[in-house]
Formats: C-alpha cells, sequence, structure tokens
C-alpha cells in the first residue's frame, strides 16, 4: 500500500505546436492516484520512451492529416508512450504481484492504471530499460521477418544513430552483414557510430550529397536498406542497389521532422527502372506485424554472441524533463532511444 500523502502527475497537451514543440504546448498536471478497479493494475512508472512521432500526433498538422497510425492528440489529452513500472495493486487472475515489473503504453505520468491484458510480464528484474523500451526489437523484426539478412551482405541504415537506426547496425552485423554503413547529421555522432555502434563507415547529412558518399563507401553497391528517413536517402539507396537488393521502410523521418511542419508525406523521386532490372525488393513493414517476435528478440539477447551488444539512450531525469526530451529527440540532439527516469 502506499501512503494517503502520494498524489499523481501526468503531462497533457495544452496548446498544438507549430513546427517544433515548445514548453507551452505541455501542463504538467497534479491530481490524486488512480482510483482502485477490480479488472485494473495500479503500476509505478519507472521509466518511458519518448518517441518523435510524438511530434507529428500533437501538432496542428495532426487534425489535417488523414490515415495516420498515430492518432491526433487533443487539447487536454495526457500524453502517452511506452513505459515500464512496478506494480503497486493487481487483481488476483492477474498472476501479477506487487514488485513485478511490467511494460504498458502509459507513460509521460507518474503512476498508470492499466487493464491487465496491456501488461506485458518482465518479472521481478529487468535489464537495461533501453532493451524493452528502445526498438532493437523492431530493428530486429525487420531484419528477420520483413526480410532477411544473408551472410556478406553490405547494409545501408539511414538515421544510424537514431532509436532504430542504433540497434539496427549492431543487430545486421551479427545476422551476418560483412559491411555496416550508416547515415547521421554530425561529425560528432558519426565518430561515435563507429566507435560504439561499430559501424564501417558513416555518411553526413549536409556534407555533400547522400548518392555521392554512399558511392564512396559502398562502390560495389548495397544489398539491404533499412530506411527510417525517406527522401534524399531513399533515392540514393537506389541508385546504389545491387541485384536481388532487399529494402525495408520502417519510418520516414524528412516528413516528420521537416523543420515548417510534421507530416506524413514524404515525396521522392526514385528510378524504378533500376528496381525492375535489378530486381529489387522495396517494403514497408511495422514490427506490430509480429508482435510475437519482442519475445524471440528478448531471448536472443542471451545468447552468447549478443551480449555485449550497446542499448544506445539518452536517458532524462524527473517527469518535468520529458519536454525537453521530446525536443531534443526532434532537433537530433539525443542519441538511440531516448528515456525518462521517474
Amino acid at each position: 500500500m502506499l501512503p494517503e500523502n502520494i498524489h499523481n502527475r501526468e503531462i497533457r497537451l495544452s496548446l498544438r505546436s507549430h513546427g517544433m514543440p515548445n514548453p507551452n504546448n505541455f501542463a504538467l498536471v497534479g491530481l490524486p492516484l488512480p482510483a482502485s478497479q477490480a479488472d485494473k493494475v495500479l503500476v509505478k512508472n519507472r521509466w518511458f520512451r519518448v518517441s518523435i512521432s510524438t511530434r507529428l500526433m500533437m501538432s496542428v498538422e495532426a487534425e489535417e492529416v488523414k490515415g495516420i497510425p498515430f492518432p491526433p492528440l487533443k487539447i487536454g489529452d495526457t500524453l502517452a508512450d511506452a513505459a515500464i513500472g512496478q506494480v503497486i495493486e493487481a487483481p488476483t487472475e492477474s498472476g501479477l504481484t506487487p514488485g513485478d515489473f511490467v511494460m504498458h503504453p502509459y507513460g509521460w505520468r507518474e503512476f498508470a492504471s492499466v487493464d491487465s491484458q496491456q501488461c506485458v510480464a518482465l518479472g521481478k528484474e529487468i535489464h537495461d530499460p533501453a532493451a524493452y523500451l528502445g526498438h532493437g526489437w523492431t530493428a530486429y523484426a525487420a531484419l528477420t521477418q520483413g526480410i532477411q539478412i544473408r551472410n556478406g551482405d553490405t547494409v545501408f541504415v539511414s538515421s544510424g544513430a537514431g532509436a532504430i537506426g542504433s540497434m539496427a547496425g549492431q543487430i545486421a552485423r551479427r545476422l551476418g552483414a560483412s559491411k555496416v554503413i550508416g547515415s547521421t547529421g554530425s561529425a560528432e555522432k558519426a565518430h561515435w557510430m563507429r566507435e560504439q555502434l561499430g559501424y564501417d563507415a558513416t555518411i553526413e547529412c549536409g556534407k555533400g550529397t547522400i548518392a555521392a558518399q554512399l558511392q564512396l563507401s559502398a562502390p560495389e553497391g548495397i544489398d539491404v536498406f533499412v530506411d527510417i528517413v525517406g527522401g534524399e536517402q531513399l533515392e540514393a539507396a537506389v541508385s546504389q542497389a545491387r541485384e536481388h537488393a532487399r529494402y525495408i521502410l520502417l519510418g520516414a523521418l524528412s516528413a516528420e521532422l521537416a523543420d515548417k511542419q510534421s507530416t506524413k508525406i514524404a515525396p521522392v523521386e526514385i528510378d524504378s527502372f533500376a528496381l525492375i532490372v535489378k530486381g529489387v525488393t522495396l517494403k514497408g513493414y511495422s514490427a506490430d506485424e509480429n508482435p510475437e517476435v519482442f519475445n524471440r528478440w528478448i531471448d536472443q539477447l542471451g545468447h552468447p554472441d549478443w551480449k555485449d551488444i550497446h542499448f544506445a539512450s539518452s536517458l532524462y531525469q524527473g517527469l518535468d524533463s520529458a519536454p525537453q526530451a521530446l525536443d531534443d529527440a526532434c532537433s537530433g540532439k539525443a542519441r538511440g532511444v531516448v528515456l525518462v527516469a521517474l
């Protein structure tokens, strides 16, 4: 049981954003703890993820964009994202007991009342929270279910220092890739990617064209492209495709992080004839298509060859820091998955 003087806090949308989010878009609200309910699990959150997609969900443009995978937030809504917390109270039939760690979709608050079916039991101890809240399992699903890595492949990963890209390069290597190339936005991140994440070569946006840099890094072409950006990077990847190359599209940050407004539209001009002649596979994919892979991913981390994998993350302390964490994620200052510790 919790002391009677414990209260909850959560962050709500107070004003839709134009361009990059700012502190005026958020309201930190204090309120009583969620009331006990027979079918609910009361969870004290310990960490939650901050995702770039939140920028689109809270933007003015979100109301105008139809069919986006992330529903637009309304004024007054509490923001949400994946979280890990510890059980305070749980229904007997849930199989959960106080102190158990669970993952659920209600971050951006200190306490959450969650349907037991929405809780993923993690046990009494967990790995690095980034192993669960990060996008390692997204990259793992993409490279084992969406497409397959073959021994000797040359792999190009756009946004190689981001939440998905920082894991995709490492996973591709462990699945058999012989050369891994990643793009990023600064020399500092490029150095970190080579030293910490094991990328063989890096491409810096703004330091010449992506196509020219990719041609230098992979003069014989690429076999696999893990795309989180779209735009010029997808165009360049098509120009460097080998025969029977496999491309998997996981995001379109060129649209979500556009300077003036966030959008779901990411136009690009590519050589479709090259796709036909070379037999290139171009596939859009979401790890939600294969949710069962999450448990395989956690099990895979116990393999001797995978125990040294680096879970790249940027950690912020306290609920108050979440708006700044989102700003850093969207502006490219953060590395890996962005987490807030409570």
